[in-house]
């Protein structure tokens, strides 16, 4: 069962934030996230770290100042998720806006698998004849495609964020601030935040090289809305930096001054562009992004991102819903068959898997695109550490993983490596999220390894999932100006949006939409307050997604305060997150 706990914060940070002149709950929430003085909070772009402290920036963007002079041929080799897809339209669009001769290529994940594999750098020479391949979101771990590139006669230019291995590629140069010697701050920087600050030092280089003085410099910032959605999407580290460019992708989104193709997907949602929030980027937007890099082709993708066309941004949106409501039903199916999995070894083997670190599942039957989504589901409801695999090459495994807090998923499977050097094939990604692929005959084999890692790396408290609050509202805290104001600052993975914890009754509820509750709540009074205050306690409307079964009279809830828009009238609710019986506390929920 989780524990839910309030966050911790310094009460000296606090007091610190309350002299700035932020409310008590405010300043709470903001020093419980590391927020030490109100200037943290601000977003404006000249608050940007600059280019020129992100190792090889500078000799990256005069080496495409000489390529755009001399007129040589690049290509954009991306990769085939959200944040790969962004990267690949803002280096395009803003490459193309300086003059350069760029085209671009995206690898289809079941042909060529992920990164600048020497297949798809033969590809790439065959069919595009680049001077030089620039990589996005991808590239700090192909040590052979940038040889085979070097073999064919092209640079290749990294551009990558993700955790190097032990040898760097001999690419001409590499931007990625987790490389060895890069002293960038924003170690959590998305792979279409790097390509944006190398498009920034570019720029900068072409100015001290005169090439606006007969043209206009582009506004580089006008592509903030693709630097918002890839970071978002990507559920990279929301630090001090990416909030800035997040926010300022929002802001330009809610003005209406985004791209044809952001326009197009949130059309397509029926979401209203001026009340967008991260929440539309990371669940609503990536979501239909991801489709077609999960089940047929991200060009497709990259293709809505890129063009000015109305109507083929219409077109590519409405494709790009199609492969989400695929890929839903691919997952909900996967998702019954591994639960049934799960089920049967807890029937038949309960202890043993009771006293599990890791949960390791393969299916024949699974597709490949969707088995990381699988993996975040499973982890979700076990809090382990879990690997999913389908099939991939012939003889083949690809699996993907999500990791919970204190098991570093990429250093984990380092470590498997290391050990067996047998097992792995390759592997990359983060701590809580990487892929690999192993050899199938080596899968059970795998299984054990790994569990033995985890066990080594997790302790049981490790395995009890916490769920953190900001604790308790105030009656008078509970308002409306309260939750406009929350909805429009910018939160997401290391920057969790507000949540808050208290015991309520439950004085009516009703199913609305076949399998969601709508209650009316009211908050439990204190032993001190007296009878005639409990029962003047207000009402509040409040809503728990995905459930039809009623709910005892009394609940310890955790909940988001939410603007809710209905029928043209604006309204305060509750969207309870997780719940508990009082009376009964053994029984536990979460939405």
């Amino acid at each position: 069962m989780p524990h839910i706990t309030p966050r911790s914060y310094d009460s000296q940070t606090f007091q610190t934030l309350s002299d700035c002149g932020l409310s008590p709950v405010l300043a709470r929430i903001y020093a419980a996230r590391g927020i030490a003085h109100a200037n943290q909070l601000e977003t404006e772009l000249a608050h940007l770290i600059p280019f020129e402290q992100l190792k090889n920036c500078t000799l990256m963007a005069s080496l495409l100042a000489d390529a755009i002079a001399a007129k040589k041929r690049l290509l954009i080799v991306a990769d085939y998720d959200s944040d790969g897809a962004t990267a690949c339209a803002v280096g395009l669009r803003i490459l193309r806006k300086l003059g350069a001769h760029v085209d671009y290529l995206v690898p289809n994940r079941f042909e060529f698998g992920y990164g600048l594999t020497p297949e798809i750098v033969q590809l790439a020479h065959a069919s595009k004849h680049p001077d030089i391949l620039i990589t996005v979101d991808n590239g700090i771990a192909s040590v052979d495609g940038v040889e085979e590139a070097n073999r064919l006669g092209m640079e290749v230019l990294i551009t990558d964020h993700h955790l190097p291995g032990d040898t760097l590629p001999a690419a001409t140069a590499i931007i990625n601030p987790n490389q060895p010697g890069c002293s960038f701050p924003s170690k959590s920087i998305a792979g279409v935040g790097v390509i944006f600050y190398l498009m920034l030092a570019l720029r900068a280089e072409l100015r001290q090289r005169g090439a606006f003085a007969t043209v206009a410099e582009p506004n580089l910032a006008s592509f903030l809305d693709l630097v918002a959605l890839g970071t978002v999407a990507d559920v990279v580290k929301l630090d001090s930096n990416n909030r800035i460019l997040v926010q300022q992708g929002l802001q330009r989104i809610r003005k209406g001054r985004c791209c044809a193709g952001i326009h197009a997907l949130l059309q397509i949602a029926r979401r209203d562009y001026q009340q967008i929030s991260t929440y539309e980027l990371g669940f609503i937007l990536g979501p239909r992004l991801n489709a077609a890099g999960r089940l047929d082709d991200m060009s497709l993708g990259i293709e809505c991102l890129l063009t000015d066309d109305d109507a083929f941004a219409a077109e590519c949106a409405r494709q790009l819903d199609e492969l989400n409501r695929q890929r839903r039903e691919i997952e909900s199916t996967m998702q019954e068959t591994a639960l049934d999995k799960l089920d049967a070894l807890l029937n038949s083997q309960p202890s043993e898997f009771q006293q599990a670190y890791s949960i390791c599942l393969f299916d024949p039957d699974w597709h490949q695109g969707v088995i990381g989504i699988l993996a975040s589901r499973i982890k979700d409801k076990y809090h382990r550490p879990v690997i999913i695999f389908a099939d991939g090459n012939p003889d083949e495994l690809k699996g993907s993983g999500r990791s919970i807090n204190g098991f570093h998923l990429r250093d984990a499977l380092d470590l498997v490596a290391k050990r067996h050097p047998q097992l792995i094939l390759k592997f990359g990604g983060h701590a809580a999220a990487a892929g690999l692929t192993i050899r199938a005959a080596h899968y059970e084999q795998f299984c054990q390894v790994f569990e033995q890692v985890a066990q080594s790396l997790l302790t049981p408290a490790h395995l009890t999932q916490v769920i953190e609050t900001d604790g308790d509202l105030e009656l008078s805290e509970i308002t409306m100006e309260l939750a406009e104001y929350l909805e429009r600052q910018v939160w997401g993975q290391g920057f969790p949006q507000p949540t808050f914890s208290a015991q309520f009754h439950v004085e009516s509820q009703r199913i609305v939409g076949e399998k969601h509750l709508k209650l009316k709540l009211r908050k439990r009074a204190t032993a001190c307050e007296n009878l005639q205050a409990r029962h003047a306690e207000p009402f509040y409307d409040a809503i728990l997604f995905f459930q039809s079964d009623p709910l005892p009279d009394l609940i310890d809830a955790v909940y988001r305060l939410q603007v809710n828009e209905f029928n043209g009238k604006t309204t305060l609710q509750l969207l309870l997150e997780h719940w508990s019986d009082v009376e009964h506390p053994t029984t536990d929920h979460a939405s």
